[in-house]
């Protein structure tokens, strides 16, 4: 895993942001969280971390977006949550999953039928309209295409090796133990969940199942699509400058439930 400081002012806190499957820092490293050093992570091929950012921090915040949002579960599951404060987006901490995130069925067509070509297809996927796409064109990561196809595949091959795959039928005790002991290992809950009515990558009805149930989750629906410029202005820059009441009433805006 890449982490890669935009701002390293030595700052008392840290905006850590998870990036998705095939980020790098390009599309996010014009905002300025204020007060802040601001950390990009992307590059999901090993789950390599340093974790002394925890210590030299005294808080932490963080945003995790997309596939980050299940990579930030797996680091935030491991550290004390009295200095964090973190904040999923269009995305879900099970994300090749058929309740809970992208399904196993159309997660494996998209690793088997990947190609510059559908790699395309996918981005336009995830931007609400042509002029977000085009906007985001202007932006798009500048990572090898080969490169992001391993990432992509060791993402489905780690996630199997940790939690199984829904699709494999045949029962092995111990196994299912080790699957169980490793949900309950990587068990973490965001503060707050933004989920996108108009994402066409995560379904939102299975970013519904994945967070609405939980006890310390405050589940958001907003209009976004999967890759919105707006939203991550708000939450990698503009949100920082509110105070904790004027956060709050913000989120009663932007919720369309």
């Amino acid at each position: 895993m890449k982490q890669v400081y935009i701002i390293n002012e030595n700052h008392p806190q840290l905006l850590l942001f998870f990036a998705g499957w095939a980020a790098d820092e390009t599309p996010f490293k014009q905002y300025r969280p204020k007060d802040m050093d601001y950390m990009i992570c992307y590059d999901y091929r090993t789950l390599d971390f340093d974790y002394s950012i925890f210590d030299r921090y005294r808080q932490v915040n963080v945003v995790a977006w997309s596939m980050g949002v299940w990579m930030g579960s797996l680091i935030l599951s491991q550290v004390p949550r009295d200095k964090v404060f973190s904040l999923a987006f269009n995305g879900t901490t099970y994300p090749i999953d058929n309740l809970e995130g992208i399904p196993v069925n159309t997660f494996q067509a998209t690793l088997d039928g990947l190609t510059p070509a559908t790699l395309q297809k996918f981005l336009r996927r995830m931007c609400k309209d042509s002029n977000a796409y085009k906007a985001f064109m202007e932006v798009t990561p500048r990572r090898d295409f080969d490169e992001i196809k391993e990432e992509l595949r060791l993402i489905l091959e780690r996630y199997f090796d940790l939690f199984g795959d829904a699709n494999n039928k045949s029962y092995d005790k111990e196994k299912e133990d080790e699957y169980e002991a490793n949900i309950e290992k990587y068990n973490y809950e965001y503060n707050y969940a933004f989920i996108g009515k108009n994402d066409r990558i995560f379904p939102p009805e299975n970013m519904e199942m994945n967070f609405c149930d939980l006890i310390d989750c405050h589940p958001v629906l907003t209009d976004n699509a999967h890759y919105d410029e707006s939203m991550f202005r708000f939450l990698l820059q503009d949100m920082w400058e509110m105070t904790a009441s004027e956060f709050r009433y913000h989120v009663k805006t932007i919720n369309i439930e």
